[in-house]
């Protein structure tokens, strides 16, 4: 137990962490809200959950919670095609199917999936909010898909640079960026400062300046905010195609949290993550989420390293992170009216440029080049198609890459002269996927001498490649030559 003495100072310390989280979080909520194509103040709804409901419980003491830049292309998929209404109900479904995967002790499993195809999940996700964005950054309406977005990149550029109103709005969002990647760089008593903040309130102090014909945030009260799911909502979820976007709202936002959790736990000495737990933490969290209406939340890496550099030491900071949400949320909502689309753009843009892992990809190439495949395979279906398509794409792509990789089976002939026998041995992991070598090998052999078979180095032989060796065997034999040996295996 720790002493009274220590208590005051890690109170201070929390207390001093969840102001820097909050001051991190409150761009980004808003941003992200933008970005999903729905009210900003959804985004502040889901911050404040995170801190006051999954902040509350078990599981891992140190990572925050709220809406994330990775679920924002499915969330606008979703809104799109099934209605603001419906956000609600496919959150809490989500919030509900995590909560069951908690109590199922499934948490641990997320830890089984590719790094591969998260990275190349992310790095899809990455480019799709730049491409979305820098349409929001020219005060313009982006198309509906990935290539379209990219597509049409060229023409948002010619038609910015001939509307003087657009030529601002990508002026203040390129600042934004500018600000942002520079940050880091500044002396460490500006740095105290979170750089989203930073960017956003140099950006809003430059438009209001300079007096700048850019679009603002359209921000109403968080009562009117709220809609919770109606009956009709929840009846639709019986939809085949809500049904996935459940599946892929739970999946992919418990996937990023238990991944963020494993960083988390790399930056401090504190308690480790429980995973069911924590998944348990934020199914409960997205089901009330849900019931509110709002976005879906996950454990998000950025605000989670702030509050562990910021000095946090137990979950108080990021229940304090949520109280300051709605503090800010429900006396100064005006504030938020003033600041400018195109420095949330920004913002986005920035996040979505670290969600790809540029760096990485080259040494990633050279070591384990079958990785780098699924990575930029899972990439581009994210992109090409939809999150969820993608990363089941990736998912079957690592399977198989590991099937093959784990699929060797060497085969060595031997002549002894004396009798003029052939010896053909055989060892590995005899599967179909190895089964042209073999028989390519095999049946390159002189049909007028006698052939031994050895299996006994043969790990694993499937039933494709059983059946394969004996109709080889029948062959050899039925051809007028010496029999071929067969082992007791096949």
């Amino acid at each position: 137990m720790p002493s009274k003495t220590l208590f005051p100072e890690t109170l201070r310390r929390d207390a001093a962490a969840s102001l820097v989280v909050f001051l991190v979080a409150l761009p980004l909520c808003v941003g992200v809200a933008v970005a999903s194509g729905v009210p900003a103040e959804l985004g502040l709804i889901t911050g404040i959950v995170g801190g006051l409901v999954a902040g509350l419980l078990p599981g891992s003491s140190l990572q925050v919670s709220g809406p994330a830049a990775g679920l924002t292309v499915l969330v606008f998929e979703a809104v799109h095609r099934y209605g603001l209404p419906a956000l609600g109900a496919l959150v809490l479904a989500a919030g509900l199917l995590q909560l069951l995967l908690g109590l199922l002790r499934m948490g641990r499993w997320f830890r089984a999936i590719s790094i591969a195809v998260v990275e190349g999940m992310l790095a899809g996700i990455g480019l799709t909010i730049i491409a979305g964005q820098l349409y929001a950054m020219a005060d313009a309406k982006a198309p509906g898909s990935g290539p379209a977005k990219l597509a049409g990149l060229p023409a948002l550029l010619a038609d910015s640079l001939t509307s003087p109103g657009a030529l601002a709005a990508l002026g203040v969002g390129a600042g934004t960026i500018a600000v942002l990647a520079g940050w880091p760089r500044l002396p460490a008593p500006i740095r105290a400062v979170p750089a989203p903040l930073a960017a956003v309130a140099l950006a809003t102090g430059a438009v209001a300046a300079f007096g700048l014909p850019v679009a603002r945030l359209d921000v109403r009260g968080l009562a009117g905010a709220i809609r919770p799911p109606g009956l009709d909502d929840l009846a639709s979820l019986a939809e085949v195609g809500m049904i996935g976007t459940v599946i892929a709202f739970a999946l992919i936002s418990s996937a990023e949290t238990l991944f963020s959790a494993a960083a988390v736990d790399r930056m401090h000495d504190g308690p480790r993550t429980d995973y069911d737990k924590e998944l348990i933490a934020q199914g409960t969290g997205n089901a009330v989420c849900g019931a509110l209406g709002a976005l879906p939340m996950t454990a998000v890496i950025v605000r989670s390293s702030a509050n562990v550099q910021a000095g946090a030491r137990t979950k108080t900071s990021r229940v304090l992170h949520g109280v300051w949400l709605l503090l800010f949320a429900a006396l100064f909502p005006a504030v938020l009216g003033v600041i400018p689309l195109a420095a949330l753009a920004g913002v986005l843009v920035h996040a979505g440029w670290k969600l790809m892992p540029i760096g990485q990809l080259v040494p990633l190439w050279r070591r384990h080049r079958g990785e780098a495949v699924v990575l930029l395979c899972t990439a581009i279906a994210v992109v090409a198609l939809n999150l969820f398509e993608g990363v089941l794409l990736g998912l079957l792509l690592a399977v198989i890459k590991t099937a093959w990789e784990t699929s060797h089976v060497h085969v060595d002939v031997v002549s002894q002269e004396e009798d003029g026998l052939l010896q053909v041995k055989l060892s590995g992991n005899a599967t179909f996927l190895r089964l042209p070598k073999m028989l390519d090998t095999l049946e390159a052999l002189p049909r007028d001498r006698p052939i031994e078979l050895d299996l006994s180095e043969v790990r694993h032989l499937d039933h494709a490649c059983r059946t394969a060796l004996t109709a080889w065997a029948d062959r050899h034999n039925r051809a007028g030559t010496p029999a071929v040996s067969v082992p007791a295996i096949l």
